[in-house]
């Protein structure tokens, strides 16, 4: 893979992750959409989809890692690290990008939301936040969690078969609802640093009406945790496999 296919293929597939998991958020909070109060399931189903859509359509160019913490995971494992900074750089700007989509798609939603007596939070819509604010709490489940996708990613290409059928990214996409479903109560399940840091930093930048903060005192927890989870995978992959 060259270095454009792999940045390019990353850039695609990060932006369709994000725009159908912002998306979705967006769907279910927002007054005035068809999807208001879906509820939780509706919201892991559609970050899977995220996934499955973008890593299927990315997997051609660049393998469809998506996420940083996948990429230091493999990189662990394989010992290559030198296509690294390719894979964030494009997963970083991926996320921007659909982010941003996810905004023009609801923008009128986003407008009728601040003209609201009680306009809602749009954080929530673009990066996580947690339910309670304990940063080590906080911080162990972005790690537990991480180390609950890469682990498994990494061990699913040890099974010939779903390399063969083209199944495997369609297997992590349920693993990503599962993860949504079991562990995503506390912190919202970031367990990829481009998927948070590059909305909430469009989120900071856009001009949405009475938007609330973008909690950068939180931000440093949904980069850090996934980060050291997805080196733990690869480490503890090395050891066991």
């Amino acid at each position: 893979m060259s270095n454009g296919d792999i940045f390019l293929g990353e850039v695609i597939g990060t932006a369709i992750l994000i725009l159908f998991g912002a998306g979705v958020v967006a769907a279910v909070v927002l007054n005035y959409s068809k999807a208001k109060d879906g509820g939780w399931i509706v919201i892991a189903f559609g970050w899977g989809f995220g996934v499955m859509a973008g890593a299927y359509t990315a997997a051609p160019l660049s393998g469809g890692h998506l996420n940083p913490a996948v990429t230091i995971g493999i990189a662990i494992d394989t010992g290559k690290w030198d296509k690294v900074p390719i894979y964030i750089a494009g997963q970083m700007v991926g996320a921007i990008l659909g982010a941003v989509l996810c905004w023009l798609v609801y923008l009128a939603q986003f407008q009728a939301n601040a003209e609201e007596e009680m306009a809602q939070p749009t954080l929530g819509i673009f990066s996580t936040t947690p339910t309670i604010r304990n940063p080590v709490a906080n911080l162990i489940t972005e790690i537990i969690a991480t180390v609950a996708l890469v682990l498994p990613i990494l061990a699913f290409g040890l099974t010939k078969g779903l390399g063969e059928s083209g199944t495997a990214v369609l297997v992590v996409s349920f693993l990503v609802v599962g993860i949504g479903l079991s562990l995503g109560g506390p912190t919202g399940y970031a367990i990829n640093p481009a998927r948070d840091l590059g909305p909430r930093i469009v989120h900071a930048l856009l001009p949405i009406p009475n938007k609330g903060t973008s909690d950068w005192s939180y931000a440093w927890i949904p980069v850090v945790g996934p980060l050291i989870g997805g080196a733990l995978a690869g480490l503890i992959f090395n050891a066991a496999f």
